[in-house]
């Protein structure tokens, strides 16, 4: 859905919303529904809604596998 630069992405997860910003510590975390937001290089903001998945921050990436 989106590959590219970012400011930050808040995700849904099981123990409430959390923000990753550059150069965040590794994390692997599980997603529950509700809204996935990320900020673009260019500021702009994007919402997306899922319902569940998975998210891993690692070597400055992250991947999301979502529903």
């Amino acid at each position: 859905m989106y590959s590219g630069e970012v400011q930050r992405v808040t995700l849904p997860g099981e123990k409430g919303s959390f923000t990753i910003l550059p150069h965040h510590a590794p994390i692997v975390s599980t997603l529950v529904a509700g809204p996935l937001t990320y900020v673009g290089a260019d500021g702009e903001e994007s919402v997306l809604q899922v319902s569940s998945g998975f998210v891993e921050m690692s070597e400055g990436k992250i991947s999301v596998c979502i529903d």
